[in-house]
Protein backbone atom coordinates (compact mmCIF):
# COMPACT_ATOMS: atom_id res chain seq x y z
CA UNK A 1 0.00 0.00 0.00
CA UNK A 2 1.49 3.60 -0.81
CA UNK A 3 1.96 5.86 1.95
CA UNK A 4 0.36 9.02 1.99
CA UNK A 5 2.62 12.13 3.72
CA UNK A 6 0.86 15.91 3.33
CA UNK A 7 3.22 18.87 3.97
CA UNK A 8 1.06 22.08 4.35
CA UNK A 9 0.98 25.63 5.62
CA UNK A 10 -0.66 25.31 9.06
CA UNK A 11 -2.97 22.70 9.61
CA UNK A 12 -4.64 22.34 6.05
CA UNK A 13 -3.01 18.73 5.99
CA UNK A 14 -4.78 17.60 9.21
CA UNK A 15 -7.95 19.18 8.36
CA UNK A 16 -7.76 17.28 5.02
CA UNK A 17 -7.28 13.67 6.23
CA UNK A 18 -9.90 14.73 9.18
CA UNK A 19 -12.19 15.45 6.42
CA UNK A 20 -11.25 12.54 3.64
CA UNK A 21 -11.74 9.87 7.21
CA UNK A 22 -14.75 11.04 7.84
CA UNK A 23 -16.06 10.77 4.00
CA UNK A 24 -14.96 7.38 3.72
CA UNK A 25 -15.68 6.62 7.41
CA UNK A 26 -12.29 5.05 8.30
CA UNK A 27 -9.00 6.42 9.54
CA UNK A 28 -6.79 4.21 6.90
CA UNK A 29 -3.31 3.48 7.64
CA UNK A 30 0.23 4.85 6.86
CA UNK A 31 -1.05 8.38 6.84
CA UNK A 32 0.59 11.31 8.29
CA UNK A 33 0.81 15.25 7.70
CA UNK A 34 3.59 18.02 8.46
CA UNK A 35 2.27 21.10 9.19
CA UNK A 36 4.65 24.08 8.08
CA UNK A 37 4.47 27.43 9.97
CA UNK A 38 5.87 31.09 8.78
CA UNK A 39 8.10 30.83 11.95
CA UNK A 40 10.13 26.96 10.84
CA UNK A 41 13.19 27.00 9.29
CA UNK A 42 12.72 24.46 5.95
CA UNK A 43 16.16 22.71 6.68
CA UNK A 44 14.71 21.97 10.04
CA UNK A 45 11.50 20.20 9.28
CA UNK A 46 13.23 18.57 6.28
CA UNK A 47 14.28 15.96 8.89
CA UNK A 48 11.12 15.22 10.49
CA UNK A 49 9.44 15.17 6.68
CA UNK A 50 12.26 11.93 5.83
CA UNK A 51 10.93 10.55 9.39
CA UNK A 52 7.25 10.62 8.39
CA UNK A 53 7.97 9.32 5.08
CA UNK A 54 10.17 6.23 7.14
CA UNK A 55 6.86 6.06 9.02
CA UNK A 56 4.31 5.59 6.14
CA UNK A 57 6.30 4.00 3.73
CA UNK A 58 5.66 -0.01 3.90
CA UNK A 59 8.17 -1.09 0.86
CA UNK A 60 5.66 0.09 -2.02
CA UNK A 61 6.64 3.98 -1.97
CA UNK A 62 5.38 7.26 -0.34
CA UNK A 63 3.29 10.19 -2.41
CA UNK A 64 3.71 13.41 -0.66
CA UNK A 65 1.31 16.00 -1.37
CA UNK A 66 1.78 19.59 -0.75
CA UNK A 67 -1.01 22.46 -0.81
CA UNK A 68 1.12 25.19 -3.23
CA UNK A 69 3.55 25.08 -6.15
CA UNK A 70 6.70 26.82 -5.11
CA UNK A 71 5.47 27.73 -1.48
CA UNK A 72 7.43 26.30 1.10
CA UNK A 73 5.76 23.02 1.88
CA UNK A 74 6.71 22.36 -1.96
CA UNK A 75 10.12 23.62 -1.99
CA UNK A 76 10.79 20.97 1.59
CA UNK A 77 9.03 18.06 -0.59
CA UNK A 78 11.55 18.34 -3.57
CA UNK A 79 14.30 18.19 -1.19
CA UNK A 80 12.75 14.55 -0.10
CA UNK A 81 12.06 12.84 -3.72
CA UNK A 82 13.48 9.91 -4.55
CA UNK A 83 12.09 8.69 -7.80
CA UNK A 84 9.95 5.61 -7.90
CA UNK A 85 9.98 5.58 -4.50
CA UNK A 86 8.83 8.81 -2.95
CA UNK A 87 7.04 10.85 -6.04
CA UNK A 88 5.36 14.53 -4.84
CA UNK A 89 2.07 16.44 -6.31
CA UNK A 90 1.39 19.90 -5.23
CA UNK A 91 -1.91 21.06 -5.21
CA UNK A 92 -3.33 18.93 -3.11
CA UNK A 93 -7.27 19.32 -2.44
CA UNK A 94 -10.23 17.33 -1.05
CA UNK A 95 -10.84 15.29 -4.10
CA UNK A 96 -7.17 14.64 -4.46
CA UNK A 97 -6.70 13.10 -1.50
CA UNK A 98 -9.99 11.30 -1.40
CA UNK A 99 -9.04 9.55 -4.97
CA UNK A 100 -5.41 9.05 -3.51
CA UNK A 101 -6.69 7.14 -0.49
CA UNK A 102 -8.83 5.25 -2.88
CA UNK A 103 -6.17 4.01 -5.33
CA UNK A 104 -3.37 3.43 -3.05
CA UNK A 105 -3.23 -0.29 -3.60
CA UNK A 106 -1.96 0.80 -7.37
CA UNK A 107 1.95 1.08 -8.13
CA UNK A 108 2.96 4.71 -6.87
CA UNK A 109 3.28 5.94 -10.42
CA UNK A 110 -0.23 5.18 -10.98
CA UNK A 111 -1.67 7.10 -7.92
CA UNK A 112 0.88 9.85 -9.21
CA UNK A 113 -1.85 9.84 -12.17
CA UNK A 114 -4.65 9.32 -9.92
CA UNK A 115 -4.06 12.29 -7.40
CA UNK A 116 -3.39 14.77 -10.55
CA UNK A 117 -6.67 13.35 -12.33
CA UNK A 118 -8.60 13.56 -8.90
CA UNK A 119 -7.20 17.15 -8.29
CA UNK A 120 -8.30 18.62 -11.78
CA UNK A 121 -11.35 16.51 -11.59
CA UNK A 122 -12.66 17.97 -8.26
CA UNK A 123 -12.63 21.52 -9.12
CA UNK A 124 -15.83 22.02 -10.83
CA UNK A 125 -17.96 25.79 -11.87
CA UNK A 126 -21.44 25.50 -11.12
CA UNK A 127 -23.52 25.99 -14.43
CA UNK A 128 -25.84 24.24 -16.70
CA UNK A 129 -23.97 21.56 -17.67
CA UNK A 130 -23.22 20.10 -14.16
CA UNK A 131 -25.78 21.11 -11.99
CA UNK A 132 -29.26 20.75 -12.94
CA UNK A 133 -30.71 23.10 -10.07
CA UNK A 134 -28.66 26.13 -11.89
CA UNK A 135 -31.39 27.82 -13.68
CA UNK A 136 -34.45 26.58 -11.10
CA UNK A 137 -35.62 30.34 -9.67
CA UNK A 138 -33.49 31.20 -6.65
CA UNK A 139 -34.64 30.20 -3.25
CA UNK A 140 -35.29 33.45 -1.81
CA UNK A 141 -33.21 33.56 1.75
CA UNK A 142 -32.43 36.55 4.01
CA UNK A 143 -29.09 38.23 3.28
CA UNK A 144 -29.11 36.54 0.11
CA UNK A 145 -31.52 38.66 -2.56
CA UNK A 146 -30.06 41.92 -3.46
CA UNK A 147 -33.40 43.10 -3.56
CA UNK A 148 -34.91 43.21 -0.15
Amino acid sequence: MIGILIITHGTFGDSLLECANHMLGKTPPQLASLAVSSKDDPNSVIPKAIALVAQVNSGDGVLVLSDMYGATPCNIVTQILQPGIVEGVAGVNLPMLVRVMTYRQQPLLVVVDKALSGGREGVVAFGRENCERYEQAPIKQQGLDHND
